[in-house]
């Protein structure tokens, strides 16, 4: 098969690469989508010892069971593989799984590639009338959906404003969730102008440059996980308000944890999600509750090494690209 790999930092070869084998309770998925996130970046920018080069990256993707008794079928798929017997999982946490595999890190290749092997426990079947392109969505989305519904659990008191910082995938993602989850009102910050329009434009979001002065929120959703925009989630949050941290930009500094401790700000990580907030994410899609997620940018996966340096150098104005393999059984 045709796969597109990590060899070194800021470096991606098209290439050959041996099929993968489904082993007991796997299928093989013939790849239609798959986007590139944010991990992928860090990743390919060198930044990531858990995903050591050479690798196929990319987890976020959608396509077509090849072989076995469900030939055919169209799935999205989950790509967090957990144990299923631990107390994490068992107790409805199994992205807190000790032992979990995430496509995309050794030992598992991702989804840049024709094909890749998932168990059947990490596929949900799409309806025959929603896009591979708009199942590939159900996992970015999924991260900010589990964000929301952690810090809506959290919330006392009024739930009705929400800050997002950052318009990439996960921020529109958690933007689109919130609504989803009944937060009437959703202000984004993007400060890359051509993205901020595009969110304007194209995603119905109300997007600003950066936070509104002297506003606070019910809830801040960082996207980003920068000390800056910890900083501005720290500053944005009301008194009794909730932060849902999602983003891995950098590991240290920006939380001011006098006005969280003085004001009782809650400040929650995030990771992933669960099965659960994966199946409800694609149901949503399924049901239009997120819109008409048309605000993607489709490219070849041939050329996923030119994506991978477009985002780098901040001129893809999409929330997220969507590579396809020339053997996608869906193109777009």
């Amino acid at each position: 098969m045709k796969a597109l790999v990590y060899i070194g930092p800021e470096a991606l070869d098209y290439v050959d690469a041996p099929d993968p084998v489904a082993g007991t309770g796997e299928h093989l998925i013939r790849i239609a989508q798959v986007g590139i996130c944010g991990s992928d970046m860090h990743a390919y920018l060198g930044h990531d010892d858990r995903r050591p080069a050479p690798l196929i990256l990319g987890h976020e993707a959608a396509g077509v069971i090849e072989g076995g008794p469900r030939d055919g079928h169209r799935v999205t798929i989950n790509p967090l593989v957990t144990c299923g017997t631990c107390p994490a999982c068992r107790q409805g946490r199994d992205n807190l799984c000790p032992t979990r595999q995430i496509i995309s890190m050794p030992p598992r290749e991702g989804g840049f590639a024709e094909l890749v092997a998932m168990p059947e426990t990490n596929l949900i079947t799409v309806p025959d009338d929603i896009p591979l392109a708009q199942a590939a969505l159900a996992e970015p989305i999924a991260c900010g959906w589990h964000t929301v519904r952690v810090a809506l659990e959290a919330l006392n008191g009024t739930r009705d404003t929400a800050l997002v910082l950052g318009g990439g995938a996960i921020g529109l993602g958690a933007a689109l969730s919130l609504k989803a989850q009944g937060v009437s009102d959703v202000t984004v910050v993007e400060p890359n102008p051509a993205r901020r329009a595009h969110l304007v434009e194209h995603c119905a979001q109300n997007a600003v440059p950066e936070p509104p002065d002297h506003t606070l929120f019910d809830l801040v959703i960082d996207g980003v996980g920068y000390a800056a925009t910890r900083a501005s989630a720290s500053a944005c949050a009301r008194p009794g308000g909730v932060i849902g941290h999602i983003g891995l930009g950098e590991d240290a500094g920006g939380l001011d944890i006098r006005r969280l401790t003085l004001q009782e700000i809650t400040f929650i990580g995030t990771y992933t999600y669960t099965a659960h907030d994966f199946a409800q994410t694609a149901q949503a899609i399924f049901d239009g509750r997120l819109g008409p997620l048309d605000w993607v940018e489709f490219r070849p996966l041939s050329d996923g090494a030119n994506a991978f340096r477009d985002i780098r150098n901040g001129v893809v104005a999409a929330p997220k690209i969507l590579l396809q393999p020339e053997t996608a059984p869906e193109r777009t």
